[in-house]
């Protein structure tokens, strides 16, 4: 019988092969039947359905189904009751996992939930800043970025701001100068009151909501239909030092820019130069302060002629020769000169 293991035969006696179904079913009809007839179907001898004729050891006789059956019902009731126990110890370790989480007191004594969770969709992130909004009772600092607040989006969130400031909550927003240009955003202002205080920057980082310095959210995608909610207390502790440190470096909305000291050069386009000079490209610069990339490419142009520079390469060296790049304190340029070194 060598060749033709159980490999060739990979199956119980509840799934006999088609070879050993019709082997076993002769010597049942039969009540045996000659060795040689089995050679080809080890199967049947090695899950012991045909076994030898103790008065002829060239016949085998079959096992009774009733005894086969039997057999079969006693392994599926052994396989369910180790079934069972396997998912007995599952639950009970799941139960005694559960019962160490809900005797650990959460941080600083925030409310239990996951330290970072993802929020898939406008409705389920509008949710969670309701919620929050609710819970909030001392302060919210917010980042925003992308130049000039549409209309739509300030109203977005105005019940929140609303009912924020009916609580007495301290607000304070981050823009960038960009900002101090829309409209919207100064009717917001003063129908919130002295409960909003507001600042700006050349630039600020992607969008932050921080509340009670305990929940914030980010952006997870650059669409912002995905966002972060996060709640562990080292992660908020990092995002509130960003934001104070923006802080401190921001001009309030109500006070002036400050002015460059070179003439025909606005605080935007000082802006502009200095991110010219790390090489970023147009586009970037946009991005970045929160204007349209043709707005750009316009401020670039003034600069370019303000500085007396015929190309990119040239603008670039007199951004420097002007301490424009940010390296040393901007030289004020004589009116009618396009440059230090304008010839």
């Amino acid at each position: 019988m060598a060749g033709h293991g159980a490999d060739e035969h990979p199956h119980g006696a509840d799934r006999l092969c088609e070879a050993g179904d019709r082997v076993y079913s002769r010597a049942v009809r039969r009540g045996r039947l000659p060795r040689r007839e089995a050679e080809r179907v080890p199967c049947l001898m090695e899950l012991a359905l045909l076994h030898p004729d103790p008065d002829d050891m060239d016949w085998l006789v079959p096992t009774s189904p009733q005894e086969v059956m039997t057999r079969l019902l006693r392994g599926m009731y052994d396989e369910v009751r180790a079934s069972q126990r396997r998912v007995g110890s599952a639950v009970a370790a799941f139960e005694w996992y559960a019962g160490l989480g809900r005797q650990v007191p959460a941080p600083g004594g925030a409310s239990e939930g996951p330290a970072i969770r993802v929020l898939d969709g406008l409705a389920r992130i509008q949710a969670a800043m309701d919620e929050a909004t609710q819970a909030c009772t001392t302060e919210v600092l917010t980042v925003q970025p992308g130049g000039i607040r549409r209309e739509a989006e300030l109203s977005e969130g105005l019940h929140r701001a609303m009912a924020l400031r009916g609580r007495g909550v301290r607000m304070r927003d981050l823009y960038t100068h960009v900002a101090r240009h829309g409209h919207g955003l100064l009717s917001y202002l003063e129908l919130m009151g002295g409960a909003v205080e507001a600042r700006t920057l050349d630039e600020v980082i992607e969008r932050l909501i921080l509340f009670d310095r305990t929940v914030a959210f980010i952006p997870a995608n650059a669409e912002r239909t995905m966002a972060l909610e996060l709640r562990h207390p080292a992660l908020v502790e990092y995002l509130g030092t960003v934001f104070e440190r923006l802080w401190r470096l921001a001009i309030p909305l109500t006070a002036p820019l400050p002015d460059t000291g070179i003439e025909g050069i606005s605080h935007r386009e000082q802006a502009i130069a200095a991110l010219l000079a790390e090489g970023h490209q147009d586009a970037v610069i946009a991005e970045r302060l929160g204007i349209s990339v043709r707005t750009c490419r316009a401020h670039i142009a003034r600069l370019s002629e303000t500085l007396g520079a015929a190309s990119r390469t040239q603008l670039g060296v007199r951004i420097a020769q002007a301490g424009l790049d940010g390296a040393r304190p901007p030289v004020v340029i004589p009116p009618g000169r396009g440059s230090p070194t304008a010839r």
